[in-house]
């Protein structure tokens, strides 16, 4: 979820890069954001106890 939230920060400050729009905030704290939307991502942050009940990445079966 942080992921796609900082790929629309990303998008967001490109098209106002292109524009060269002014909303107030600028282009540099857009990029540090999505930075650390991503960053937050990769430390798993948010995604702790989605498959926690399932028992793992596996669904919880094991063959044998």
């Amino acid at each position: 979820m942080l992921a796609i939230a900082a790929a629309v920060v990303f998008g967001i400050a490109f098209l106002l890069d292109l524009l060269n729009a002014n909303i107030g905030i600028g282009l540099t704290a857009l990029l540090a954001l999505g930075l650390c939307l991503l960053s937050l991502h990769q430390a798993g942050v948010g995604t702790a106890g989605v498959n926690s009940w399932r028992g793992g990445w596996r669904g919880g079966r094991v063959r044998r």
